[in-house]
């Protein structure tokens, strides 16, 4: 690098600037380049997840299997596996005409986008097993695109640019979830000649719609430029094991590669925390569980209630989204004022409390003033609970392995409630709405204990160099 171009990089990272030029960042092309790649990346979720499971009991599939279907999402959650082929592995073709990055993204955009369309046509009442099929193919599809997406977000730009890239990202993302929750019920509703009975053609029209939108992502990535690979750093071989030396040399890059991309995170954290690492992994595998699990029946709950489309799309698929927001700044500012582990255990305490205001709407029948009041309540809850565990999840990364410890934390956390998840379905054709509603509550009890163990005996670095107990 010319002394030109260090003295330049320094001037990015460090040079103060006023509050004008801050706001002009988010004029620059990669943060509103990240706006749409954001949208394209939260469009497929609730599309394979929640709004998925509103049309599948619509069309009269039976509880314990819309459980079993939620299965699909867990596709997020072992997108780590192969992240390493991602991110190595040029796509045939498409990686020479594209770049590395853009390749890749068009592949799993095109997936997405077809096979979103095949769900469109499929009828769930005639054909369901055709219609999980295809929604494994655009959770896949979807995961490998947000690896993709987060890799190009990485290499696009400086310390001042990954800010704002990040914020517009969020922004195109929750801007999408409201498009594939709110905007399909809408849709469906506006061409649903009567929801007293299902119709296949309504929500084959949302369906093609969503589609269509992946549009978004695909024109972004045929338009922008490729971002620069960064220079990898030279491998430090001294912690490896001899053996890989001592390895034919067909099979010792693979053996290194294997080596430091995937057991060295895992290697690093376990030396750091011993046998704490266990009480923290069970803590992030638990922390999310009355939430997850109560989510996924909660749009079948909304349905047998007897909500409408619209009533369900603008309270919690807009309303809720809002609230969910507010909770996520909130709970940003009491951790920067009281520190990690109190708001994370707020946040626990009150994301398993909320799940009873469901049990009583359960008990007091389909009231709307009442359904916004707990949407309310539970949202705020949510997204204060996940600005805390964001935080903690961050603390405890190694800056070395960051991208890869960070992916690993967060498929933890997903993996463990989306299968309990999954039977979510059986539990309340057994315990009825009420008693599965005060089941996840009670789930959230073992959490409280963990968050507390783990404050007590472990440290966590709070971003400014000092440790937080």
């Amino acid at each position: 690098m010319t002394e030109q171009a260090v003295a330049q990089r320094g001037a990015d990272v460090e040079a103060p600037v006023g509050w004008r030029q801050s706001l002009a960042i988010y004029l620059h092309p990669r943060p509103l380049i990240l706006l749409l790649f954001g949208f394209s990346s939260g469009l497929p979720l609730l599309l394979v997840f929640g709004t998925l499971s509103f049309w599948l009991r619509e069309a009269g599939v039976e509880r314990s299997t819309i459980g079993f279907v939620s299965w699909v999402a867990l596709a997020y959650g072992f997108k780590w596996v192969w992240a390493p082929v991602v991110d190595r592995v040029p796509v045939p073709g498409l990686s020479r005409w594209l770049g590395r990055r853009r390749g890749w993204l068009l592949a799993a955009q095109l997936a997405v986008a077809g096979g979103l369309a095949g769900m469109a046509v499929t009828d769930p009442a005639l054909g369901l097993e055709r219609l999980v099929w295809l929604a494994v193919l655009v959770a896949f599809a979807s995961a490998t695109q947000d690896i993709v997406v987060d890799a190009f977000r990485i290499e696009s730009g400086g310390a001042r640019l990954q800010a704002a890239m990040a914020a517009t990202y969020m922004i195109g993302y929750r801007l999408a979830m409201i498009t594939a929750g709110a905007g399909v019920l809408w849709l469906a509703a506006w061409v649903d000649p009567d929801e007293a009975s299902y119709q296949h053609g309504p929500w084959q029209f949302a369906y093609l719609v969503m589609a269509g939108l992946m549009s978004v992502g695909i024109l972004t990535t045929l338009f922008v430029s490729e971002p620069s690979p960064p220079a990898r750093p030279p491998a430090d071989s001294t912690r490896e094991p001899a053996a890989i030396a001592r390895l034919p040399g067909a099979l010792r890059p693979l053996a290194h590669w294997l080596w430091s991309a995937v057991l060295s995170p895992f290697i690093d954290f376990f030396g750091r925390y011993r046998w704490l690492a266990f009480l923290v992994l069970a803590l992030i595998a638990s922390y999310r569980v009355s939430d997850i699990v109560l989510g996924v029946i909660a749009n079948v709950f909304y349905v047998d209630m007897g909500f409408t489309k619209t009533e369900v799309a603008n309270v919690t698929k807009v309303f809720g989204v809002v609230m969910t927001l507010v909770g996520a700044v909130v709970g940003g500012v009491l951790v920067n004022r009281l520190g990690v582990m109190r708001i994370l255990f707020a946040g626990a305490l009150l994301a398993a409390a909320t799940n009873l205001l469901f049990a009583v709407l359960a008990a007091s029948g389909a009231s709307l003033p009442l359904l916004i009041g707990v949407v309310a309540m539970d949202n705020l809850s949510g997204g204060l609970a996940s600005a805390a565990f964001v935080a903690y999840l961050s603390a405890l990364t190694n800056v070395q392995y960051s991208a890869t410890q960070y992916a690993l934390f967060s498929s933890v956390m997903l993996l463990m409630p989306k299968f309990l998840g999954g039977f979510s379905g059986v539990l309340v054709d057994r315990l009825g709405y009420e008693g599965f509603f005060t089941l996840t509550a009670v789930m959230g009890v073992p959490v409280l204990v963990l968050v507390w163990l783990a404050a007590r005996y472990t440290e966590l670095n709070n971003g400014n160099g000092e440790a937080e107990t």
